[in-house]
């Protein structure tokens, strides 16, 4: 289904925008509405998790997936991370939603990939239609620093093994 590649390891990340809902005020940022980021601008000189979902609120994405990135944030911190980003192809009011109902705070960045623009350009797009749950993006988690993936785990359809928090931090 996807015109790209699926992205690898020393690849760069593609240019996208993606969304997110602010619904604390801080330096920058108005309240109320999406913000945009730009991937190039935001990765700039940081070293990212980008773990992706394929949809806010639903089971193994709220009550592990999420959490756990919570429960390991300080060991994640320790060895380096800049932020942490959640990624769903959703809009950035559910995803900022999704986010106050988990008590994120500021520790995940909760992003929308709305158009799944970012999802398709990484090919790793995943066709849910006929469960009538539209394209969604795969599981995964991935490491970038300044833009480049450093490291890439993406789950088996229906798994969760690979992209967890513990795992990610064997990565760093």
């Amino acid at each position: 289904m996807s015109t790209y590649t699926t992205i690898g390891i020393g690849a760069m990340l593609p240019a996208a925008t993606l969304y997110e809902f602010i619904a604390e005020e801080a330096e920058g940022c108005s309240l109320g509405k999406p913000e945009s980021l730009q991937i190039d601008a935001a990765t700039a000189n940081k070293k990212i998790i980008i773990f992706a979902v394929p949809g806010a609120f639903t089971p193994t994405c709220s009550s592990q997936h999420v959490p756990g990135f919570l429960e390991h944030y300080a060991a994640l911190k320790e060895k380096g991370v800049d932020e942490i980003w959640c990624l769903s192809v959703n809009d950035p009011f559910v995803m900022g939603a999704w986010g106050r109902d988990l008590s994120v705070g500021t520790k995940i960045r909760m992003i929308g990939d709305g158009s799944g623009e970012f999802t398709k350009k990484v090919g790793l797009e995943f066709d849910l239609v006929a469960n009538g749950l539209g394209v969604r993006s795969q599981r995964y988690a991935m490491v970038v620093e300044n833009g480049q993936v450093t490291a890439l785990n993406v789950e088996a359809p229906g798994q969760f093994k690979v992209s967890d928090a513990a795992s990610v931090l064997k990565l760093l």
